[in-house]
């Protein structure tokens, strides 16, 4: 009986385990499932009139694309309730007309409830966002008059991404307009590994109203536009076409009476309705108590073509500035090496044009013999890369902008080429040097400029910088130079020269709009040459009607 017992006890403790583990099996299975689900989760914002977003479309994993941001989470937010407004904000919910925007308004719940959401919870981020849109405002405003565009677009940027042009959406939207990567290359925006012009301010807003124009030209209204600029054309057509509306608040209405397959998503209900709430409080910043924009206080940056392969981290440091300060200015490069195959635009301050330029002419400015794109494998250690493709680790890590040890599997980096041309040119430069410090026939005396001395020998610039093995324009007093053909007799002959050469000197008055390198790139001299002549600085301030010294040939 006793052994009977032990027997049942037995078989109910090994049910009770094997109960347990089937359990345990249900319960990862459930976890497995729900977490695909989730990795497959309808995404917010759609891509009508595009192929599917596939995997190959997101931003690859690498090692070195920084300052990428999510968007601000009151982006996503849909107030479903409405705050109580003071009398000065309820006019200002009531006013229809502003200095600069001429779209028009319509007034509904949900423009309420975004109104007192951006002037109540979420206050402090519109705030940011100003002051985020201040020194691109001025341009996007231009650009849309150029174009005889609404004003009041120049909103979409808020309701996109806040003006942010590091923003990345869940659904792979990047840039300041939020373009997903078909649309952005459809447009004109490049999109790869090296570079993501989405997050260029200034391309992508000619993108974008290249957008904004062709979607009002399919509606004919600027409603059903931005619904569209937000969940696709497509997407928007059928919606009118299933539904019989003609705009987009009368679509709204009928939303809920279309099938899942044709109706709109609360995100684009909303979208309208959230653009017109800030295009209301923007115009009223002063009486909602924001900072009003300074228009003038847009970003002054000249724009520079970078060819293929440019070492951008050297052209910063060249120009005497931070990597962060460059990168903040160029948030469309995510390496630090420009495409080898083309050139492509970088931004920089006025008063850097002229460094950039000399530094961009030199042959250190393309250091390598060209770059290979690596995928990282299991295993793999910066150690072992290095040791592979014959490159120090110092200096794989520098071109992939990365500190750390670590690397991931799956992750990007860049391999300098095995030959570097910047060798090359070094040990040639070298050799120049020597010989033309050994046949120099000219001391550079106090005020020179290599424009001064290349006029008065009639010799070009260039010439003399090769004759020199010189990468820069600067001099430095008591330097001594080789002038080719610089004999006692055409010497002579040159002095001459340059002082009918001297006499040629134009006494320019400044315009408005103009500066140094404006100015310098008009008549062919450079930026430093002007300074020289004019007793200028790089923080000198030129005012219309102002008078100054040019020297032409």
């Amino acid at each position: 009986m006793d052994k009977l017992k032990n027997n049942a006890v037995k078989a109910d403790k090994g049910s009770n385990v094997l109960n347990s583990l089937r359990l345990l099996v249900l319960l990862v299975v459930f976890f497995v499932l729900a977490g695909c689900a989730a990795k497959n989760a309808p995404v917010a914002k759609e891509e009508a009139c595009a192929p599917p977003v596939q995997t190959a479309e997101q931003p690859e994993a690498d090692v070195s694309d920084s300052g990428v941001q999510p968007l601000d989470p009151e982006l996503e937010v849909a107030p479903h309730e409405s705050e109580a407004l003071t009398p000065e904000e309820q006019k200002a919910l009531l006013t229809s007309n502003g200095i600069y925007f001429n779209l028009d308004e319509h007034d509904t719940k949900e423009v309420q409830q975004y109104f007192g959401f951006f002037t109540h919870k979420a206050r402090k981020t519109f705030a940011r966002w100003l002051d985020r849109s201040e020194p691109f405002l001025p341009y996007v405003r231009k650009v849309l008059s150029d174009n005889n565009m609404p004003q009041d677009l120049a909103m979409l940027p808020f309701a996109e991404s806040g003006y942010n042009a590091w923003a990345y959406s869940r659904a792979g939207a990047a840039g300041m307009w939020q373009f997903m990567p078909y649309t952005g290359r459809k447009y004109g925006l490049r999109v790869d590994w090296w570079v993501d012009e989405r997050r260029d301010p200034y391309k992508s807003t000619l993108a974008a109203v290249e957008y904004l124009k062709v979607l009002h030209g399919i509606f004919n209204d600027w409603h059903l536009s931005l619904a569209a600029y937000n969940a696709g054309e497509g997407k928007i057509i059928r919606a009118l076409k299933k539904s019989g509306c003609d705009n987009f608040f009368e679509l709204t209405k009928n939303n809920h009476k279309l099938s899942r397959r044709y109706r709109l998503r609360p995100e684009t209900k909303n979208y309208v309705p959230k653009f017109i709430a800030i295009s209301k409080i923007f115009k009223n910043l002063e009486e909602l108590g924001f900072e009003n924009i300074n228009w003038d206080n847009g970003m002054k940056v000249e724009t520079v073509k970078v060819p293929g392969g440019t070492d951008l981290l050297a052209l910063a440091r060249a120009c005497d500035m931070k990597w962060s300060e460059f990168q903040k200015l160029n948030p469309h490069f995510r390496r630090q090496v420009s495409p080898p195959d083309g050139t492509i635009n970088a931004y920089l301050p006025e008063r850097v044009m002229a460094d950039a330029s000399d530094y961009l002419e030199s042959p250190a400015a393309r250091p390598f013999a060209g770059y290979k794109r690596y995928k990282i494998r299991s295993g793999d250690s910066w150690y072992r890369i290095a040791h592979r493709y014959g490159v120090p680790v110092a200096v794989l890590k520098s071109v992939n902008n990365h500190r750390s040890n670590l690397i991931k599997p799956g992750q990007y980096i860049m391999i300098p080429g095995k030959g570097s041309t910047m060798s090359v040119d070094a040990s040639r430069v070298g050799k120049t040097r020597r010989t033309a410090q050994s046949r120099a026939n000219y001391r550079v005396q106090n005020g020179d400029t290599l424009w001064d001395i290349a006029s008065r020998y009639n010799v070009s610039v260039k010439t003399l910088k090769r004759a020199n093995g010189l990468y820069s324009s600067k001099l430095r007093i008591g330097q001594k130079l080789f002038i080719p053909d610089n004999n006692a007799r055409s010497s002579a002959s040159s002095m001459a020269k340059a002082e009918n050469v001297k006499q040629q000197m134009v006494a320019y008055r400044v315009r408005r709009g103009d500066n140094l390198w404006k100015i310098a790139r008009r008549f062919g001299v450079k930026v430093s040459s002007l300074m020289e002549w004019n007793s200028l600085n790089s923080k000198s301030i030129l005012k219309p009607g102002d008078k100054i010294k040019v020297y032409v040939r």
